[in-house]
């Protein structure tokens, strides 16, 4: 179920749009010889991802010798991570639970961080009759994709109740800028969806938020992953070690300062959404939660196992050693955590 298998022409279309994407994304800094040249991979209207915006306005790679070229990528999660596989891009930011499954099948690429937990919404009118999970069997539900994160991780809390979510909720696929209408026309009872479209959708339709990510166990899970290629973190561990840090810093900077965060993000969210929603939404995700080594591994543990309730991950696979082979300790516990008077000297940086 849910099998992604990589075809040339997936890859071909994925490797294309990352070209086509180097050519309109210039780097943010000029290039500077002393600095090693990192393409990172950045879904760049994905409010969740406003930490790069961060780290590249305010410095945070040149700090750690890097000058790096963002590239706006929007194919296939697949073709994604075959092109930081095999070095079309250095490394990327995407949901653990559309990330393992790849991984399963042997991309060479590591998750070095977790960067936030917090994106994904379960969204109903307020007279739906839908209060909790298990109150969506019988129902139909709205997902931008079958295999989609959101929709998985649902999925798996309804199977956590005994519930089969494939036979007893009804998942119906829509272009994500017509879930309000599919809402309204009453062809589907429900929303699980991803922010920024989640919380503006709460906001707009003034929807019920029945669930999401940051409920009980899962307010200490990550939700998404930096990952390198596995060459990278082999063959320049320094390289590998810089690029996450400098995310760790990031992150760190965006939970302190999420009104600034959400002023340097504003520009790449179609839409003019207002500066104070954005702030709003990353004031709701745990920018302050990024897990390295031994946490890292532990979460993604859980999410692999988790993945096997709803036949995503074979029941075969060894969750922990599974873990143990895409998450390097690349940092010492002291050096992922917060640095305040370093990230206070950022601060003072210029925007």
């Amino acid at each position: 179920m849910h099998n992604i298998s990589l075809t040339r022409r997936r890859l071909l279309r994925g490797l294309g749009l990352l070209g086509a994407a180097s050519a309109v994304n210039p780097t943010v800094f000029a290039a500077d010889n002393t600095l090693k040249t990192v393409k990172l991979a950045w879904g760049q209207t994905a409010v969740c991802q406003a930490p790069i915006s961060v780290a590249l306005k305010q410095g945070f790679f040149k700090k750690y010798g890097l000058n790096v070229e963002p590239v706006n990528f929007s194919g296939p999660t697949d073709a994604l991570l075959q092109a930081i596989a095999t070095g079309q891009a250095d490394g990327g930011i995407g949901m653990a639970l559309r990330w393992l499954k790849p991984l399963e099948q042997g991309f060479d690429v590591d998750l070095t961080v977790g960067t936030h937990g917090g994106c994904m919404r379960l969204l109903a009118p307020q007279n739906s009759g839908i209060h909790q999970v298990k109150d969506l069997v019988g129902k139909s539900v709205a997902v931008s994709d079958q295999a989609s994160p959101i929709r998985n991780f649902f999925a798996i809390q309804l199977a956590k109740q005994g519930i089969n979510p494939d036979t007893q909720v009804n998942w119906l696929q829509y272009p994500s800028d017509l879930f309000g209408e599919a809402l309204r026309k009453g062809e589907v009872q429900a929303l699980a969806t991803d922010d920024p479209q989640g919380w503006l959708l709460k906001k707009q339709h003034n929807l019920v938020e029945v669930d999401n990510n940051l409920n009980g166990e899962y307010a200490h899970l990550t939700c998404c992953v930096l990952g390198l290629r596995g060459s990278l973190v082999r063959d320049d561990p320094a390289t590998a070690r810089a690029i996450t840090q400098a995310i760790v810093d990031a992150q760190q900077w965006t939970a302190d300062h999420p009104d600034e965060t959400a002023r340097i993000f504003q520009p790449f969210v179609p839409g003019s959404v207002p500066v104070a929603d954005i702030a709003a939404m990353l004031r709701e995700h745990t920018h302050h939660h990024h897990s390295t080594g031994a946490q890292l591994r532990s979460e993604v543990a859980v999410y692999v196992d988790e993945l096997k309730k709803i036949n995503v991950i074979r029941p075969d696979t060894d969750a922990q050693r599974f873990a143990e082979h895409y998450v390097p300790q690349l940092l010492t516990e002291s050096s992922s955590h917060h640095h305040a008077s370093t990230l206070a000297s950022m601060s003072n940086m210029s925007s």
